[in-house]
């Protein structure tokens, strides 16, 4: 398979299935990840008759794409688009799924929806990143504050969580403990899946 192929289905695959983890995470009940917290205290703010949570994930991004495209262009591609405008439906509906799968679950089964979620979020995001066909807004403030500021992408990841956690938990949003755990973990979680899959993925090798 011809390297650009495997970085296309490295962006699509990443992608969705991220989007499939965060309705892992509305399942579980136990804490979005701190961009959702975000997203959904905007949502909660937001006056009676107003749009469903995935026409305001999309617009949320669309503004943010404008501050990432001032900043730096090249983080913009097929990921940024698939990620505006399918991700909040596809974590929308995968969690409606859940909750008719499975009705009424205990507290085990909802934990581990939890820690299910969080490295498959881990894992999907990595596959993205090193694909390097653009990435979500919010992802690209991470990267983008990493290479140009030359940070270690984990600490820019972990600010960033936390700003967005407390952001969302002043509008409303439900702080969990799978919030604390992703705003704590989720940098270096990804850049060890960025070492040991994505990257041997499409080098063949891990990159130096």
């Amino acid at each position: 398979m011809q390297e650009r192929t495997r970085r296309i289905w490295m962006t699509i695959c990443g992608v969705m299935i991220c989007g499939f983890s965060v309705g892992m995470f509305n399942f579980s009940a136990l804490g979005l990840d701190p961009f959702q917290v975000f997203v959904h205290g905007v949502f909660y703010i937001l006056p009676e008759g107003a749009p469903g949570f995935g026409t305001v994930y999309a617009a949320m991004n669309l503004l943010m794409l404008i501050v990432i495209f001032l900043m730096d262009r090249k983080k913009i591609g097929l990921g940024t688009l698939i990620n505006i405008f399918l991700l909040g439906y596809v974590a929308e509906y995968s969690s409606l799924l859940f909750e008719r799968l499975i009705q009424e679950p205990s507290l085990p089964v909802r934990f581990a929806f939890l820690l299910l979620g969080i490295v498959i979020m881990c894992f999907s995001s990595a596959l993205y990143f090193t694909a390097d066909m653009g990435v979500s807004t919010y992802d690209a403030v991470s990267l983008i504050l990493s290479e140009k500021k030359k940070w270690k992408f984990q600490i820019c990841r972990i600010s960033s969580d936390v700003f967005c956690t407390v952001v969302g938990f002043f509008f409303g949003a439900t702080v969990g403990i799978g919030t604390v755990v992703t705003a704590f973990f989720m940098g270096p979680l990804i850049a060890f899946f960025n070492r040991t899959v994505a990257e041997p993925l499409r080098y063949g090798k891990a990159k130096d």
